[in-house]
């Protein structure tokens, strides 16, 4: 599906709502209350579509100083996070290359909701393992004020070590099937040679044990996953601090349709202003590509930016599409 419009008629708000009906958030703000309308109290999001031969009705419902409500099929959800275990959709929008050229936070929370997805089991454990870290640094600071002994550290640094073990290793899972599938991607548009690396040892308790002087000094702890990255790398060169910004689009682009390509039921991908900065190949590729992936929307000021014929034409004008 294609969405035409004019620059600033909403054509990213139709994307964004759709994320916030599936997700249960905003791919642009965590701030609920920026996606009422001013000068209102609530915004409701409804979505109805068909996944395989079952209909699928989603409501997301948001209210100033409540918690979104979100219902499928008519059943209140325990939260508008059980949304993403139920619907996948991956989104491309512009700010979405700070995966690549962001610092290393930007890349870990991309890498764990990727991890979540190709292994659902497992989508809790990034969580639990911040949750352990975060009991340990706080007792990490209860010792440094004197307010507790060293073998309060004792299970939380087991905890830690175990979960951390855990994550590595299945982040370490995720990259290994996600790499060949980028790689692979990444060459039909023309970034050659394209890997991701994850060099991290887990943290075990002996080393956690070994750096205790230093983290009772700083009050936090220095050693785990929580301070890994994974390196976007073409040929000889790490794209967040070599590449253009053009190389960094296409490998972001690259990780979103290897990620649908692995996925056990196609997603919905939202792609916003994907085609302004890919040459008339290069979307011709993407576009091809995508015509096999599921359902997509795509947005774009004019319809020639999209060289092949869509399957539908939405055209957004301020305050209405049709």
């Amino acid at each position: 599906m294609l969405v035409v419009g004019r620059n600033g008629v909403g054509k990213t708000n139709l994307l964004e709502a759709l994320h916030v009906a599936t997700q249960g958030f905003s791919q642009r703000t965590r701030h609920d209350a920026q996606l009422i309308r001013f000068g209102e109290h609530a915004a409701r999001v409804a979505v109805h579509g068909r996944r395989g031969p079952l209909p699928v009705d989603v409501t997301v419902l948001l209210r100033e100083g409540q918690p979104k409500e979100a219902r499928l099929n008519g059943a209140r959800l325990a939260s508008t996070d059980a949304l993403r275990r139920e619907l996948a959709t991956l989104v491309f929008t512009p700010d979405r290359l700070v995966v690549v050229k962001g610092g290393p936070a930007a890349r870990r929370a991309y890498f764990d909701r990727t991890l979540a997805r190709l292994f659902p089991a497992r989508a809790a454990l990034p969580a639990d393992y911040f949750a352990a870290l975060a009991q340990r640094n706080a007792a990490l600071r209860r010792v440094q004020l004197g307010l507790s002994d060293r073998t309060a550290l004792d299970p939380w640094t087991e905890r830690v070590a175990s979960l951390g073990a855990e994550l590595v290793s299945s982040r370490s899972d995720a990259i290994a099937l996600l790499a060949p599938a980028f790689a692979e991607r990444a060459g039909e548009l023309g970034l050659p040679n394209a890997r991701l690396d994850y060099g991290a040892e887990p943290p075990t308790p002996e080393l956690l044990e070994m750096r205790l002087a230093r983290d009772l000094e700083r009050g936090t702890t220095g050693a785990g996953p929580h301070l890994d990255d994974v390196a976007i790398v073409s040929g000889d060169r790490d794209l967040r601090q070599f590449g253009s910004q053009g190389e960094q689009r296409l490998a972001v682009l690259s990780l979103l349709l290897a990620e649908a390509a692995l996925l056990d039921s196609p997603p919905l991908l939202l792609l916003d202003d994907v085609l302004s900065e890919l040459d008339s190949g290069r979307r011709r590729v993407l576009a091809e590509r995508i015509a096999g992936a599921g359902q997509t929307m795509i947005t774009a000021t004019q319809a020639s930016a999209l060289p092949i014929e869509p399957a539908q034409v939405v055209e957004v004008e301020p305050g209405s599409a049709r």
